[in-house]
């Protein structure tokens, strides 16, 4: 009867605040070795209980959860030419073995003088439409997580008129490598309260452009590419949740270790107006180090926020998927979650970092080697520029 309705529910609160309160101390011990390894003290032990103790008050936060889309159809698109490691020894100073070791990168994509990123996001979006089974005429929604456009003023609504998708609205959307997961988010928003009924994801980067290429801490991590994926309403009720939990963070204190600004020159008009400031961007500018131990410390504490949110544990994870930065942060984050690397899903040795592209295009190519599958659930996490960083739990399919 009731009261036994009542305990059966008291005992599922019970079980999921235990691990909820298990997944926490896991954050806490995996926040305190990376504090370690990025090269200071490690916390005494009442400051490691303590942070188990503030970080065991997780719990789901209110319209973080549960958000009722289908995430499916994948696509994606990169450039033919590539440059490899060795490629890169005749333009700076370095070598194939220094980039393998610490990077985890072997090649990378670059978009040749006078190609356009956008043509590789319509080629992307066109593939993940098809994947999906979804006339382009019936898209009500693009997004493109860019921080490369074509057009500063944006390219998500000539993608969409690219697309045939006459009756969508587009926009761009800057969050630099959080970008694709922040647009994600977005997206299934829209479709969740049911303002759109099927929107398309595009996460589309030519860092190459920005990049200088007389510096080797920068020059040897960047590549091209394009992925995107198709959110939709549910075609039935009960279908079940497709973003189970989500959260994202940014701190603006933390722009001057990883920026790409910009850099006017002097422009007198006259007398009366004055003057303005006329130019371009400069270069990508980033304090590696400081950026290693940003990601380490971040990354699985939103992950556990999103899991938290989600109602699950490392253990439910099928797949984690992160932004392909660095192989390092990849392994480290892998390591502090429990999660093997067999359930890694990764292209970095191939792609390098693309970016907003760097989740959907790894997304698409472990979808197409049959290692993803319907039902599975992805722990995925985007983190960079801003400084920014986001987590969130998929059911794909």
């Amino acid at each position: 009867g009731r009261r036994s309705h009542y305990a059966s529910a008291r005992f599922a609160d019970l079980a999921r605040g235990l691990a909820t309160m298990l997944a926490a101390w896991s954050i806490a011990v995996s926040l305190a070795v990376c504090t370690y390894h990025a090269g200071r003290p490690m916390v005494g032990a009442s400051q490691f209980v303590r942070s188990a103790v503030r970080a065991s008050a997780l719990a789901p936060t209110p319209g973080k959860s549960m958000l009722n889309v289908r995430i499916t159809g994948v696509g994606s698109a990169a450039p033919d030419s590539h440059v490899s490691n060795v490629d890169l020894e005749s333009i700076v100073d370095t070598s194939d073995e220094w980039i393998s070791k610490r990077t985890g990168i072997s090649k990378r994509r670059l978009l040749n003088h006078g190609a356009e990123i956008s043509e590789l996001a319509t080629s992307a979006a066109k593939e993940a439409l098809a994947n999906a089974g979804v006339d382009p005429a019936n898209v009500d929604l693009v997004i493109l997580a860019t921080s490369s456009p074509d057009d500063l003023f944006g390219d998500a609504a000539m993608i969409a008129s690219k697309l045939g998708a006459t009756s969508a609205v587009g926009f761009d959307l800057t969050a630099a490598c959080s970008g694709f997961l922040f647009a994600l988010v977005t997206a299934s928003q829209f479709v969740h309260t049911g303002a759109y009924k099927t929107a398309v994801v595009i996460g589309a980067d030519a860092l190459s452009r920005w990049v200088d290429w007389d510096d080797r801490n920068t020059c040897i991590l960047f590549g091209d590419g394009a992925g995107a994926v198709v959110v939709r309403a549910p075609e039935s009720e009960g279908a079940g949740a497709g973003l189970l939990g989500f959260d994202m963070h940014s701190d603006g204190s933390g722009r001057c270790e990883l920026n790409l600004a910009y850099k006017g020159s002097r422009r007198d008009l006259s007398e009366a107006a004055g003057s303005v400031s006329t130019g371009s961007y400069g270069s990508i500018e980033m304090n590696g180090k400081e950026v290693y131990k940003f990601a380490c410390s971040k990354v699985p504490s939103v992950l556990g926020e999103a899991l938290a949110n989600a109602g699950l544990t490392a253990d439910d994870v099928d797949w984690l998927l992160l932004h392909q930065a660095n192989i390092r942060i990849i392994e480290a984050v892998a390591n502090r979650l429990g999660i093997p690397m067999e359930k890694v899903i990764s292209n970095l040795s191939e792609y390098g970092n693309t970016s907003a592209a760097s989740i959907p295009l790894a997304l698409a190519q472990a979808v197409k080697e049959g290692k993803v599958k319907p039902g599975d659930v992805i722990a995925c996490a985007g983190f960079g520029a801003g400084l920014s960083w986001g987590g969130a739990i998929l059911r794909w399919g």
